[in-house]
């Protein structure tokens, strides 16, 4: 597998991702390990995790789990070189520290936890889950309201935590740092004030990215581009909505829709299947057909084909899901059918 450097850093991973969301959850612990042995047979040297996953749904008594479900794979394996591990810091969340923002001095102890249940000496890229001055990621976006925001509260914010990253960079105990669920705005600031301080610039940026959901093509992407920021493109798949399995009006059991259901949620894919959405997820089934393709397939070859550096995370509740991801992989994307799936994006733009 082709492999990547995160930005203009030194971090290099597989060009694709394994994430590790529903380990502890939807996924069992040796069903988990199991993964992550399949995903390095075929190449995935990357890992990306959180100190708040497992998540559908997120609990507080499972908090860290997915981090000690991997750091025993370390621990058994002894295969820490091998791979390349992400994790995160939760941003204010009533499941994690009780809704608090995370600070310099919070920032350095969430390190220490996550390097201990990882059971590791080092985190190889250290992220942000979302900004504490709010986000339109996860469907906010509707209703965003920055108003309330102050400039300079959020650069002292950024210059306090960029001192705790830098400590920490200079520790040994990370080697690279990134965003996730970030605004052209804040991007753009945190490379400012990391350039002002000489503390480590952001390698990359988790957003949600998928055929259905292209908000980072235009500012994100321009920002991305002249800064060197990698985006690492969670929910490829659109949690599962672009697999097709949801058509028809169709719930499986054990889906992601269906636990959510289950447990008191709305079983929406977190606003993602809506009519549009399906009807979206139907036309690219009958696109890839056409052109002879897997449906799965094409929605993460499109995304290597992108102007800008991108990294696919690629998820799955059971192995032969994984399987299937996998088999698509390092197949080029025809430019005929490229250019097919951006007419069919004006035709669906923003499905949800």
């Amino acid at each position: 597998m082709k492999r990547v450097t995160l930005g203009g850093g030194t971090v290099e991973v597989s060009e694709i991702c394994l994430g590790t969301m529903t380990f502890g959850n939807q996924t069992p612990e040796a069903e988990g390990h199991a993964q992550i042995d399949r995903a390095l047979d075929g190449g995935i040297t990357f890992l990306d995790t959180a100190e708040m996953y497992p998540v559908n749904p997120v609990r507080r008594e499972t908090i860290g789990l997915t981090e000690t479900i991997i750091g025993n794979w370390l621990a058994k394996t002894g295969k820490r070189d091998r791979v390349e591990i992400a994790t995160k810091i939760t941003g204010p969340s009533q499941m994690v520290r009780d809704g608090a923002p995370y600070d310099g001095a919070i920032v350095a102890a969430a390190i220490d936890a996550s390097l201990r249940r990882l059971q590791t000496d080092r985190i190889d890229l250290y992220q942000l889950h979302w900004p504490v001055r709010g986000s339109y990621a996860f469907r906010q976006n509707w209703t965003y309201d920055p108003s309330k925001q102050s400039k300079q509260q959020t650069l002292d914010h950024m210059a306090d935590v960029l001192g705790a990253l830098a400590d920490a960079q200079k520790a040994g105990k990370i080697r690279a740092v990134g965003l996730s669920n970030e605004s052209a705005w804040g991007l753009t600031q945190w490379c400012a004030v990391a350039d002002r301080l000489g503390a480590p610039r952001m390698a990359a940026i988790q957003n949600e990215y998928s055929l259905l959901y292209r908000l980072y093509d235009t500012d994100l992407a321009e920002v991305a581009v002249n800064e060197d920021v990698t985006l690492l493109s969670y929910s490829p798949l659109a949690a599962g909505l672009l697999s097709g399995k949801y058509s028809g009006g169709a719930m499986p059991d054990g889906s992601r829709a269906a636990v959510d259901k289950a447990t008191g949620g709305p079983g929406n894919l977190g606003g993602r299947k809506t009519p549009q959405g399906v009807a979206a997820t139907k036309a690219y089934h009958t696109l890839a057909a056409d052109h002879g393709w897997d449906a799965i397939h094409m929605a993460i070859a499109w995304q290597l084909t992108r102007p800008f550096k991108v990294v696919p995370i690629i998820g799955a509740t059971r192995m032969d899901q994984l399987d299937h991801l996998i088999a698509g992989l390092g197949k080029p994307l025809p430019d005929d059918l490229r250019k097919a799936i951006d007419r069919l994006h004006k035709q669906y733009p923003l499905p949800y």
